[in-house]
């Protein structure tokens, strides 16, 4: 009979891999959560979270242009880049410790590390530990990826762009989706050339 040293254990700490394990250890198991980056994964680090507060960042700007039409007066405005990054980056290690701190209060052990298969029920953390679990659930979320393309050392992608030393003067946004489009009107309210 195989020995278990938990009973599922999820690679990746973002929202899908967090509720699962919560839910996995509300019902008695024996629960692992590996997450190598930071817990709260695509949505609360680089994603969701980050690009909502950019945008209402961005959308000041049209709504104190907009506020004579309204009756009110207001001095010229102006917009400082980096008191948006370090507030971004507060809101965000304010959420990453709540999932954390959720997290582990479910009863689950929270484990700073990458998880790699050594075989279906076997997983090598950082360091060389390993650890045996009955079920495995990967939840690792997605990656924006660039193409092996002429001039690509230039360019960023979403995840970056949350991290930029200061806004761009100018920026090319390339592609029509919605997180490019998003974007593209983020950059401009905030005062870039799009």
């Amino acid at each position: 009979m195989d020995s278990f040293e938990t009973d599922l254990f999820v690679i990746g700490g973002g929202s899908g891999g967090v509720r699962a394990a919560r839910i996995a250890a509300g019902h008695g198991a024996r629960v692992m959560i590996a997450e190598e980056y930071r817990m709260g994964g695509t949505c609360v680090i680089r994603g969701c979270v980050p690009k909502k507060l950019f945008a209402y960042a961005s959308h000041f700007s049209h709504d104190i242009a907009d506020a004579a039409g309204f009756g009110w007066t207001v001095p010229p405005a102006t917009f400082d880049w980096a008191t948006l990054i370090a507030n971004k980056d507060k809101e965000i290690a304010r959420l990453e410790a709540a999932y954390t701190t959720n997290v582990e209060k479910s009863g689950v052990q929270v484990i700073k590390s990458r998880a790699v298969f050594e075989d279906p029920h076997t997983l090598v953390l950082d360091g060389g530990r390993r650890v045996r679990s009955k079920y495995i659930l990967i939840a690792t979320g997605g990656w924006p990826s660039l193409p092996a393309i002429p001039g690509i050392e230039h360019a960023i992608t979403s995840n970056e762009a949350f991290h930029l030393q200061s806004l761009p003067k100018s920026i090319v946004i390339v592609g029509g989706g919605y997180i490019a489009v998003e974007f593209a009107c983020i950059f401009a309210g905030l005062g870039s050339k799009v």
